[in-house]
């Protein structure tokens, strides 16, 4: 049973860990060519001395099973807090403002995404689940791992248990994990393939990062501030208001979750016996009641009180400490006992984003496919930080509009796939109403944003 001194000695333990990731990083300079984030190495590093690697190999207990027990809990928790946090202290334009910008990108995300669910379906109908027994719904991990990432993966975790396919949540971060790492290697081999074929449209020189680059430090005189203070202290103290935003976020995406819940279970649900939305997660609620704070905000807060680099740093906190708990939590066990399955699965999804990078992206982006596309390729493999550091390197001075279609591409991308409304609901789907109907469903707004892509933007080169 966890007590409140047990909570906090597992709090401070992954703090030392974080600090340990980032010492471990600074210190190889292999992790620092991957460009492997510290708290992935962090999480790596519980996962290795915890119960499933030295625990098993020593026969001893050096992480408390209480810690453990408390870090299952954070990830569920701190993926409503970046998602939550996605949309305030952003501007939110108009639709038609973010497809005018960002449209053949969205089309491209939406290909990928709606096609990763069409391969992992087609292996899980027709090899995974005859041949190695596993659950439809396995069908549904590639896209939760890959673009949702180690968060949706994690706070899906519950989500996996409730549909009966408990070992599912395992398997996605296990996913994401192979999807970060083949991100960046992947990401790296290919724009090296990009110039020797000449690819981009502005070619540069590739140099050599700094010492303090390399290791994730920025030197003394460049460093930027981390927020700007928009409140005095006396009042309340700045990180206090952002937070309290955030919270209120949530709380909004909570109530509609509960309304919805409501009306299924006094309407449709009554009536058929099909309950879907009691297994949606909160996360991507809360990230509408984020949506709806901005909003807000943009109406009556005349002071302009948020800071978007202090809600970024927020989420940052949440993100990693997700991270270090969901890897350091992570059941080995399952992933052997399913590991052809799982090899299958991760060489399908990188098959596919790779052939949507190579042979799709050039076809449908009417401009600089290759610097927007690499960005969508390494979200679509590991996290959108990867797709920024993709574009980075391929267009460090920002010269194409990448990095502003990139962000723009967002707001209706990730409002739908990569942890949004359909992430979270593609399990409770599948299991409701069963892989082939799920199967057409996906096809079908594949093939079409395919072709809407194709006819519409391909004739703008």
């Amino acid at each position: 049973m966890m007590s409140a001194e047990s909570v906090g000695f597992s709090l401070l333990l992954l703090g030392l860990l974080l600090i340990i990731g980032k010492w471990v990083r600074v210190g190889t300079p292999l992790l620092q060519d991957l460009f492997l984030p510290s708290s992935l190495i962090a999480g790596m590093i519980a996962l290795i001395i915890g119960p499933e690697i030295l625990g098993r190999i020593l026969d001893i207990q050096i992480i408390p099973s209480r810690t453990l027990e408390t870090w299952r809990y954070l990830p569920g928790l701190m993926i409503n807090i970046v998602f939550a946090a996605l949309f305030i202290g952003k501007k939110i334009p108009n639709v038609k403002t973010i497809w005018r910008l960002a449209g053949p990108q969205v089309i491209l995300g939406y290909i990928i995404s709606f096609g990763q669910y069409v391969v992992g379906l087609v292996l899980s109908i027709f090899i995974l689940a005859p041949v190695f027994g596993m659950n439809p719904m396995s069908g549904a991990l590639i896209e939760v791992g890959f673009v949702g990432g180690h968060g949706t993966a994690a706070g899906l975790r519950e989500t996996f248990v409730e549909v009966g396919f408990a070992e599912g949540g395992d398997l996605a971060i296990g996913l994401a994990t192979v999807g970060v790492l083949g991100g960046v290697l992947i990401g790296i081999g290919l724009i090296n393939w990009g110039i020797r074929k000449n690819k981009l449209v502005n070619q540069f020189q590739s140099t050599d990062r700094s010492v303090l680059e390399r290791k994730g430090i920025i030197e003394l005189d460049t460093r930027e501030p981390a927020g700007f203070l928009s409140t005095r202290s006396e009042s309340i103290e700045p990180l206090s208001l952002h937070f309290g935003y955030i919270a209120i976020a949530i709380l909004l995406g909570y109530s509609i979750l509960q309304g919805m819940i409501y009306i299924e279970n006094v309407t449709w649900g009554a009536m058929t016996g099909v309950y879907l939305l009691k297994y949606i997660p909160l996360f991507p609620l809360a990230m509408l009641g984020g949506i709806i704070v901005q909003l807000v905000l943009d109406k009556i807060d005349k002071h302009n009180t948020i800071d978007r680099s202090l809600i970024n740093r927020i989420q940052g906190l949440a993100l990693d400490i997700l991270i270090v708990s969901a890897l350091a939590t992570l059941s080995l066990t399952v992933i052997g006992e399913n590991l052809m399955p799982f090899i299958i699965l991760a060489l399908g999804g990188i098959l596919w984003t790779v052939f949507a990078f190579v042979f799709l992206a050039p076809r449908i982006l009417p401009d600089y496919w290759f610097e927007r596309g690499i960005g969508d390729f390494g979200q679509s493999m590991g996290i959108t930080a990867t797709g920024l550091l993709l574009m980075q390197v391929t267009d460090p001075d920002n010269k194409t509009p990448a990095l502003e279609s990139f962000g723009y591409k967002q707001l209706l991308l990730e409002l739908f796939v990569g942890g949004g409304l359909f992430t979270a609901a593609s399990i409770p789907l599948i299991f409701q109403f069963g892989a082939t109907s799920i199967l057409i469903f996906t096809s079908t707004i594949t093939i079409g944003a395919l072709i809407f892509g194709l006819v519409v933007y391909g004739r703008k080169k």
